[in-house]
C-alpha cells in the first residue's frame, strides 16, 4: 500500500495544499511476484473534522489496512476550519475545492475511475456536514456519501456555539437557504427529480449531534433517499469513527476477493 504524502498549487484556494493519497498499486502477486494491474481504482474522498488535518484518517483510525483489503484508493485533503463550502473570505473555495478541483486533478494525477458508481466522499463531524453537502452539491460526480457524526445543525441551529463559522458562511439567514445547506440541494435534486446519491450515516448514542443527525435521517427518508443510517454506543470519538469508517467502507460497492502480496499480508510464502 503506497501512502503519499503530496501538495499541489490549489486554483480554488490560491495556494499551495497538502493532500494524504492512500494507493494500493504496490501489492504483489502470488505466485509470479508481478505488480498487480488493477487500475482504474475506486476512490473514496474522506474529509476531517473541525481543527483537525489531512494525517487525522490515517492517524486516528485504521483507514490503511481497510484500503488495502479493499482495492480502495483514499483522498484526504485539508480543509481547515471551512466546513467545505465556498466562503465570502476570498481565495476559500472549499466546495469548489473538494467537489471540482480535486476530483479532477487526483485523476490526472493516479489511475482512479471517473466513473461516478466509483466515486465516493466520506467525513466525520465537519467533514461529515462536508461530504453530506458537497456529495449532494455535486451528485454527477459521488456515487455514494458517508457521514459520520455529523455537524448536520451547523446551519439549522444559529447557537450552536461554533467558533468561526460566521467568518465561513457570512449571512447565516441567506447561507441557510442557499446551497450551501445540504437540506436545499437535497431539495432541489427531488425537484428536479435527479438521482440522489446513496448514504450511509452513523451517529453515537452518546454524542451531542446525535438528535441534529436523526432530523437528517427523517429528512432523507422523506425524500426517498437509498439511505443506511446506524446508531450505537459512541460518543465524539475516533474509537467511534475508527468501527464506523470500517461499516462505511464494507457498504460501499467494493472489489472483496483480494489475494496479492502486500505489507502485512505474508499468507502463501514459504
Amino acid at each position: 500500500m503506497a501512502l503519499i504524502q503530496m501538495s499541489y498549487l490549489s486554483k480554488a484556494l490560491f495556494r499551495t495544499v497538502p493532500v494524504n493519497v492512500i494507493l494500493p498499486v504496490d501489492k504483489i502477486s502470488i505466485p509470479g511476484g508481478n505488480y498487480e494491474d488493477r487500475a482504474p481504482y475506486k476512490t473514496l474522498y474522506l474529509l476531517h473534522g473541525l481543527i483537525g488535518s489531512y494525517i487525522d484518517w490515517v492517524s486516528g483510525t485504521r483507514i490503511q489496512r481497510f484500503a488495502e483489503e479493499n482495492n480502495l484508493a483514499v483522498v484526504m485533503p485539508s480543509g481547515d476550519n471551512s466546513f467545505y463550502v465556498d466562503s465570502t473570505i476570498p481565495n476559500n473555495d472549499y466546495g469548489t475545492f473538494i467537489g471540482e478541483e480535486l476530483v479532477d486533478i487526483t485523476r490526472k494525477m493516479f489511475p482512479l475511475s471517473d466513473k461516478r458508481e466509483d466515486t465516493f466522499i466520506a467525513g466525520l463531524s465537519m467533514g461529515g456536514f462536508g461530504a453530506l453537502r458537497n456529495g449532494l452539491k455535486y451528485a454527477d460526480t459521488f456515487g455514494y456519501i458517508g457521514a459520520l457524526s455529523s455537524a448536520a445543525h451547523v446551519l439549522e441551529n444559529v447557537d450552536h456555539g461554533i467558533p468561526g463559522v460566521q467568518e465561513v458562511f457570512g449571512d447565516f439567514e441567506k447561507a441557510k437557504n442557499s446551497d450551501k445547506n445540504p437540506r436545499v440541494i437535497l431539495e432541489e435534486l427531488v425537484r428536479e427529480k435527479r438521482e440522489i446519491p446513496k448514504i450511509y450515516m452513523a451517529c453515537g448514542l452518546q454524542d451531542d449531534l446525535l438528535e441534529a443527525n436523526r432530523e437528517y435521517r427523517d429528512m432523507f427518508k422523506k425524500a426517498g433517499a437509498d439511505l443506511t443510517y446506524v446508531e450505537e454506543d459512541g460518543g465524539h470519538e475516533w474509537d467511534f469513527w475508527d468501527r464506523q469508517i470500517k461499516k462505511a467502507i464494507e457498504w460501499l460497492p467494493l472489489d472483496r476477493s483480494e489475494n496479492g502480496l502486500g505489507s502485512g499480508n505474508v499468507s502463501g510464502i514459504n
